[in-house]
């Protein structure tokens, strides 16, 4: 790799987050075009090389005109979802909506389960609020258990309560009916926020978004990420839903011409492309089903029950989760995220994006030569052995 670059300085260049696809690619060189993805989840089979081949035909026309104002492309997309106009806010990516409520709406206190998406806790943080951290228990595979989210919320005093369901990076996934109770055990907060950033991806029960709870309660926001959902991270947009009046609050502080051209093109096509995004959640659904098969055959790895595009590992403790991910990127070109940097998470643990077969026998096959790890210090093999453990889900 060029400039001895390595995961871990990229990880820590960008604190809790994961380093782009696009630094990586520059860091390797002449390799980049091999380089497989499991560090970003991302849905690998939309939009469909169909939709692809539609919008290289339009580039030059989505490049070069300006967009219209969020008010004509939220129109669109409630039409699609088929909800009120008045209680959706279209934004930047998700993390655009999350430093606008921080900034609007939490005044002096917020909750967050750790470990979960790093936005939810870093933000709060460098506006300076108190940030009353629920810590995810790993005896309880970091299962979140509403009633004693609840009790930690009123003992502690806090305005407002953050819920990521499914939760990031473990997957863990509350029913529909539980967030429902915890929003109602809450009703007196100043605001509580469900996260369903990977919601689509559920396949535990049908319908399993509260989004339709949240307009009719005054103090609740559902948060969206659509770049997550239909595998375009590049483009960047988001969306919440609320009542109107939170709405229009939000919506009062977003630039009026806050989405990209690219991020319009694609919610209009959408209307006519529902069918091959909900077979691409079916084909994704099966490929982590197979990925936790095939990474549940290696007896030292714990691997945990996921709802969503990625699956939360447990490494040995004689390997360790930089000099793992260093490795699998240079000898095998391999993009992996480890935890260490996540509030509440140890280098132990590994976030793998679910991926086609192809890729993850590129993963099994990486992980099977671990060897030797950092400074020449031994570390055990990784093996894998014939019999096969049965995962813990399998799909519907």
């Amino acid at each position: 790799m060029r400039h001895g670059m390595t995961t871990s300085g990229l990880f820590q260049q960008s604190q809790a987050h994961s380093p782009s696809f696009f630094s990586v690619m520059r860091a390797m060189g002449q390799h980049g075009d091999d380089l497989a993805d499991f560090c970003i989840p991302c849905n690998p089979y939309f939009p469909t090389d169909g939709m692809f081949g539609e919008l290289e035909r339009n580039l030059r026309t989505i490049l070069k005109f300006y967009p219209s104002d969020a008010g004509a492309i939220t129109a669109q997309l409630a039409h699609v979802l088929r909800l009120n106009p008045s209680t959706i806010s279209l934004a930047n990516g998700s993390t655009e909506l999350i430093t606008w409520i921080d900034h609007l709406l939490v005044d002096a206190s917020i909750a967050v389960p750790i470990p979960t998406f790093g936005r939810w806790t870093d933000q709060p943080l460098e506006t300076g609020k108190r940030v009353d951290m629920f810590l995810l228990k790993e005896a309880n595979n970091f299962e979140l258990r509403v009633d004693e989210y609840i009790e930690f919320v009123k003992r502690r005093g806090s305005r407002v309560a953050v819920l990521c369901n499914p939760n990031n990076p473990d997957g863990g996934y509350l029913s529909r009916r539980e967030v429902i109770r915890f929003m109602d055990a809450l009703e007196d907060l100043d605001l509580v926020v469900i996260d369903e950033s990977f919601i689509d991806f559920v396949e535990a029960e049908m319908n399993p978004s509260v989004a339709a709870e949240a307009v009719v309660r005054p103090n609740v926001i559902v948060l969206k990420s659509l770049g997550k959902n239909f595998g375009l991270h590049g483009i960047r947009f988001g969306y919440q839903v609320s009542n109107p009046a939170l709405t229009r609050k939000l919506s009062a502080a977003l630039p009026k011409w806050n989405l990209n051209s690219l991020a319009e093109t694609v919610i209009f096509m959408l209307a006519e492309h529902r069918a091959e995004y909900e077979d691409s959640l079916k084909r994704l659904a099966l490929d982590r089903f197979m990925m936790n098969s095939q990474l549940s055959q290696f007896p030292e790895l714990t691997v945990y029950p996921s709802q969503a595009n990625f699956l939360l590992v447990k490494l040995p403790g004689s390997v360790d989760g930089a000099e793992l991910c260093d490795y699998l990127l240079t000898e095998h070109h391999l993009l992996v995220r480890q935890c260490g940097n996540k509030i509440g998470m140890t280098s132990q643990f590994m976030r793998f994006g679910v991926r086609p077969d192809t890729e993850v026998e590129r993963l099994v096959e990486g992980l099977r030569g671990v060897e030797r790890l950092g400074g020449g210090r031994h570390t055990p093999p990784i093996e894998l052995v014939s019999h096969s453990r049965e995962p813990e889900r399998s799909i519907s």
